[in-house]
């Protein structure tokens, strides 16, 4: 009776001390588990309607737009989040600052650069951007603000945006570069490099004594048109890009764009010089009455400016065209190019040097428009537009399907010209810039 009174006693003490560290373990570990429990429910049941907001924006997106190169853009997408990740483990200790004295800086940072400004008005006194691209930070101001000696320098590397197509731009550009070149001598600039928009002549000799090379403070230059001086070690072709000066938009690819029939052939919107080439392109349009199945809008004075009923016009000549009609205007490369291109409507090229120094087509034998044509613009080119009905005749027969693989080719290869000329752009700045920094 004893031992069996002491084996209950014994069990019941095991029972008490198995009770005393189960009730334990409740009160220090039961409470966060439930947090947790909690929170894992609160999130799944956040996420539904989450995941259905998602599929709700997917599919209106769907039935909006269609995406023609979802692959390449997924792929391009995990590279980015690649850069991104790397970006964040790396210090971001290279920052570079452009200045835009030059409309040609808008098509650089918001269509190259496909950065955005603030703020959105295009007549405010002062627009800036930044953004990160791997461990570069990238700031952009410009405006009528932006005055030598009235903003403050916030970087040791800039690139500075300038006009010198004409005598006045000139000038004013010079004034400029001086600023720069002294905040380089005063140790308040470390590196220099410039985008010049430049003469359509290729008469550029006044920017020869600001090149580092000669003695002056420009480490690289970036040059528009088919300038002899480029060699691809501190001068590098840039291209003319679109009329950011007229507002000319950042330009989206819809299924509309791609899909739809186009009313017309051909377009031309734009002036007709006395004499030229455009005489006789306006003169052969006539000829066959391939003008009626045209979008055809010529003036005989240029002007600057468009209002917003002109700016549509155009953008709906582009966007109800199949071929964009190009001829030379005092240089080869025109901002009609790349504006069709924006819209998926073929350019057609008048493929001729122009009067001027620029490239001599018997040296280098791409010229002109070396830049586009190495990177293999889909265009047709041609020498005379003598040309142009046989090519107009042979559009008369190409089936909407067939249109429709075109149009796709000629924005993918838009937005991989844009997207190599940033990486181009970046890989040549920071390159130059780093190893100097070095020596």
């Amino acid at each position: 009776m004893r031992l069996t009174r002491k084996r209950l006693c014994s069990i019941l003490i095991v029972l008490y001390c198995l009770f005393s560290i189960y009730a334990a373990y409740h009160v220090f570990f039961g409470r966060r588990r439930r947090t947790q429990d909690a929170s894992l429910r609160g999130l799944r049941k956040g996420a539904a309607p989450a995941r259905e907001r998602r599929g709700r924006e997917q599919s209106t997106l769907r039935s909006e737009e269609w995406n023609p190169w979802e692959e390449d853009e997924k792929s391009e997408q995990k590279h980015r989040l690649q850069i991104l990740s790397k970006s964040t483990k790396e210090k971001k200790d290279f920052h570079v600052q452009i200045w835009g004295k030059a409309a040609i800086g808008l098509y650089l940072w918001e269509h190259i650069f496909e950065g955005l400004l603030e703020p959105t008005d295009v007549t405010a006194q002062r627009r800036e951007g930044n953004l990160v691209v791997g461990r570069t930070h990238y700031s952009f101001i410009t405006g009528p603000a932006v005055v030598p000696g009235y903003f403050s320098v916030d970087e040791n590397n800039v690139v500075l945006v300038l006009n010198g197509r004409e005598k006045a731009k000139v000038f004013y550009a010079t004034q400029w570069l001086l600023y720069a070149q002294n905040l380089v001598q005063t140790q308040k600039l470390q590196h220099l490099a410039v985008v010049l928009l430049g003469n359509e002549h290729c008469n550029n000799e006044w920017i020869n004594q600001f090149l580092k090379r000669n003695g002056g403070s420009v480490e690289l230059l970036f040059i528009i048109y088919d300038s002899p001086w480029i060699n691809n070690m501190d001068v590098f072709q840039w291209p003319l890009g679109v009329t950011t000066y007229r507002n000319f938009p950042v330009v989206e690819a819809n299924w509309s764009m791609l899909h739809n029939e186009r009313p017309y052939l051909c377009n031309f919107v734009g002036t007709i010089y006395e004499n030229s080439s455009r005489q006789a392109l306006m003169n052969i349009l006539k000829q066959d009455g391939n003008d009626k199945l045209c979008w055809v809008s010529a003036r005989e004075q240029w002007q600057p400016q468009e209002t917003n009923e002109s700016l549509k016009n155009y953008q709906d000549a582009l966007r109800q065209s199949d071929l964009t009609l190009c001829p030379a205007g005092v240089n080869t490369e025109c901002y009609r190019i790349y504006e069709a291109c924006s819209y998926g409507s073929v350019p057609v090229v008048e493929d001729v040097m122009t009067a001027g120094s620029c490239g001599n087509s018997s040296v280098y034998h791409n010229a002109p428009l070396q830049l586009l044509k190495s990177m293999n613009a889909p265009f047709i080119f041609i020498k005379n537009w003598k040309e142009l009905p046989a090519i107009l005749e042979k559009e008369k027969t190409i089936i909407l399907q067939e249109k429709i693989q075109r149009r796709k080719r000629l924005l993918h290869w838009y937005q991989y010209f844009k997207a190599e000329l940033k990486m181009r752009f970046i890989n040549i700045v920071e390159s130059s810039f780093l190893k100097n920094n070095k020596g």
